[in-house]
């Protein structure tokens, strides 16, 4: 009787034992996932001095993230002269935190202006092909890579896990933005052109590309890389909103578009803050969120108007966090500062 007790506890303890979860399976874990009740998670930056200290790389590296996105301005190198600019590029790579991150995580990104070589420059740089073998000497692009020989570093990336899936689209736009429109305002630097001015900002050619991109449909999440803001459209410096006609293409792009869950991600401003248009001809609310200042802002400066900003923003350093929900079409974003303090949190569901 003893022995027969003794089997069916034995049975009924195998039978009754939890069943591994996808989660414990090791072919299913992204090492760098982020352990949370989010899937994924991306982080993103701009505007980095490579001559300031870099206090950002440590809390950067605390959210495990599985990409690293460059939002441009990656360094200030300001110059016609290539060695220098592969010299501040090499200052980046310098720092032990970056290279730990670049270990861990995927590196990929776009320019803007000053890792462009100039101060808000466009098609007219004269220095841009040269510019842009170096970025993606920086970003560790392969040389059979389409950017190796395309005009513009404009390219996609698309990120698929046992959840689901995100394309990251990154978006070039200096290599074609044609020339921009300086004010007499006092405090602007740059007005916008009239709704039926020709100029561009991402080229007829990225246009094409952009929306031939937005024709796939198999990602769970689309997220779109601009160096400078697409919603923010009140303050006079660079943005989408200069050229009013391109703003309005894209809208109608992105209405036609037969990807999901699309939002843009800015950089560029040297504040932070999110941006959201309830009225964007889209079955949910159209996001910008800008993170800009991984190593200066200008906390003395009042935020810039912005018609469309959710929550308060900061001045003070900051990058992005972006942590995706497969099963409930979620993206937490979070700005967060020095010490990984969380600054600013919001939660698009789609």
């Amino acid at each position: 009787m003893k022995k027969m007790l003794l089997l069916f506890t034995l049975v009924l303890l195998i039978c009754c034992k939890p069943k591994p979860t996808e989660a414990s399976s090791v072919e299913n874990i992204l090492p760098t996932l982020s352990e949370s009740e989010y899937d994924y998670t991306i982080v993103f930056g701009s505007c980095n001095d490579q001559d300031r200290p870099q206090p950002l790389w440590k809390p950067i590296l605390e959210n495990s993230p599985s990409v690293f996105i460059w939002g441009g301005d990656n360094v200030y190198a300001d110059t016609a002269n290539m060695q220098k600019m592969e010299a501040d590029y090499d200052k980046v790579w310098a720092n032990s935190e970056y290279q730990e991150l670049a270990d861990t995580s995927q590196i990929i990104g776009i320019w803007d202006d000053h890792d462009y070589g100039k101060n808000d420059a466009g098609i007219e740089w004269e220095k841009k092909e040269e510019a842009q073998t170096l970025l993606l000497d920086f970003l560790k692009v392969p040389e059979n890579d389409i950017r190796r020989s395309q005009e513009g570093v404009y390219t996609s990336h698309f990120f698929n896990t046992k959840r689901g899936s995100i394309k990251v689209i990154l978006l070039d736009t200096r290599y074609f933005r044609t020339e921009l429109n300086p004010s007499d305002v006092e405090g602007r630097r740059y007005d916008s052109w009239e709704a039926s001015d020709a100029g561009s900002v991402l080229g007829d050619r990225q246009w094409k590309w952009l929306e031939k991109e937005l024709e796939e449909a198999s990602a769970d999440f689309t997220m779109i890389v601009s160096s400078i803001q697409f919603l923010a459209d009140e303050h006079g410096w660079e943005k989408w909103g200069n050229y009013p006609s391109e703003v309005q293409k894209m809208y109608t792009v992105l209405q036609n578009a037969k990807a999901s869950n699309i939002f843009f991600v800015s950089g560029d401003r040297h504040q932070g803050e999110v941006s959201v248009n309830k009225n964007a001809g889209l079955a949910y609310s159209l996001v910008d969120f800008t993170s800009s200042g991984l190593t200066h802002t200008f906390p003395g400066d009042p935020m810039d108007s912005n018609r469309y900003r959710v929550g308060d923003g900061t001045k003070d350093l900051n990058f992005g966090v972006f942590q995706f929900d497969f099963d409930t079409q979620t993206v937490l974003m979070e700005l967060r500062g020095i010490d990984n303090t969380l600054i600013q949190e919001f939660k698009q569901t789609f």
